[in-house]
């Protein structure tokens, strides 16, 4: 590996320059001061800031940088050293890979209960497809109220609503919600009207009808990437344009709002939003109202297209697990002459998920350098 560093005098030594096989990053002077690794600036147990980073001369400069193997030495003009670690300083190739699907997606992403819940490899590799495709089926779980708890509870708290914990998704006579009847739902993402929005949707079914009742699924992130190539400007007006999502009862009223297709900083898709049941747009201008109308028209057909969808049947003893930030999910009507159809569904957030992914992946790296190093 070649690396080569070097202060550029022409931002008045408030730059570094860094080259690592003809791959190009240039550093602030301030951004890196406020990162120094060392004890006096960072704790060495949790990693937080011990300085004040606000309280730092804004022409801090860099009077030294030199380079030994993967280490790089600087010297600032507040007479502060540090040494950093190549890895930190040259940023990697993203870890999360999101791998876009559509009808054709010819395997589903699958997990064993039993497996998952008492082998770490397991688990890991099904929170590793669950961040891939944005949803993983999970076979084998017990046809229990609360089959589902065991998993959960490996990875963190269930999150609980105005409706509980874990809900019953079944036909009742006096249904307070749609997911309560036996009409086919609309491809959505569950519960926009809440802040922060429910991070992962299980879906445990302990029954099926007989005649329809499939679940369908379609991949927020392809649908908006296609609409990005496809429509350039629907795309835009998707991700600029806030709507309103609202959920009133006798005993809750939720309201929240933000774009249809979420952009992070990069202009990478995070997150789709689309519950047409709750969505209630401001009375924006006419001709704003008209640019969103026809823009999220464009981004329904292709959420229903049936090329961009996949329509699997739960069995009993089988659930879902599905990225609510990404998966539209729906289902087609059905009828209970021919069976009963109940499923049960809770929340788990984004953050406990994702911190379990990651250890584990943190520890399967940690347990592969110990082979190597007793090899």
């Amino acid at each position: 590996m070649d690396v080569f560093v070097e202060i550029i005098p022409e931002t008045h030594a408030r730059q570094l320059r860094v080259i690592v096989d003809n791959r190009e990053t240039r550093l602030h002077a301030l951004w890196l001061r406020e990162r120094s690794p060392d004890a006096e600036t960072l704790d060495p147990r949790t990693g937080q800031r011990l300085i004040e980073a606000a309280a730092l001369p804004l022409d801090l400069a860099l009077i030294e940088a030199s380079c030994r193997g993967d280490r790089i030495h600087l010297a600032f003009s507040d007479g502060h050293h540090a040494d950093f670690a190549l890895s930190d300083l040259v940023p990697a190739s993203s870890d999360v890979i999101h791998e876009h699907w559509d009808a054709s997606l010819a395997e589903l992403p699958s997990a064993d209960f039993e497996r998952s819940l008492k082998d770490d490899g397991a688990l890991a590799a099904m929170l590793e497809s669950l961040e891939r495709y944005g949803f993983v089926k999970v076979r084998g779980v017990p046809l229990t109220l609360d089959g589902m708890m065991p998993l959960v509870e490996r990875l963190g708290p269930l999150r609980r609503t105005n409706w509980g914990g874990i809900a019953d998704v079944k036909s009742i006579a006096d249904a307070y919600d749609l997911t309560m009847t036996q009409r086919g739902l609309e491809p959505h993402t569950d519960n926009p009207y809440r802040d922060p929005i429910p991070g992962y949707i299980w879906l445990h079914c302990l029954s099926n009808a007989d005649s329809g009742g499939d679940s369908t699924l379609a991949d927020g992130f392809m649908a908006a990437e296609r609409l990005r190539r496809q429509d350039p400007d629907a795309f835009d007006c998707l991700t600029r344009i806030s709507t309103r999502f609202r959920y009133v009862d006798d005993s809750a009223h939720l309201v929240s709002e933000g774009p249809l297709i979420e952009l992070d900083s990069r202009g990478e898709v995070v997150r789709v939003r689309y519950n047409n049941r709750t969505e209630r747009i401001p009375p924006l201008p006419p001709e704003q109202l008209e640019r969103y109308y026809a823009a999220r028209r464009a981004f329904f057909a292709l959420i229903t297209d049936p090329d961009l969808t996949l329509t699997p049947k739960l069995a009993p003893g089988e659930m879902l697990i599905m990225d609510n930030y990404r998966l539209l999910h729906g289902r087609t009507a059905f009828r209970l002459s021919q069976g009963v159809r109940h499923l049960r569904q809770g929340y788990v957030d984004r953050d406990t998920t994702a911190s379990r992914r990651l250890i584990l992946r943190r520890q399967a790296g940690d347990n592969s350098l110990s082979r190597k190093e007793s090899a």
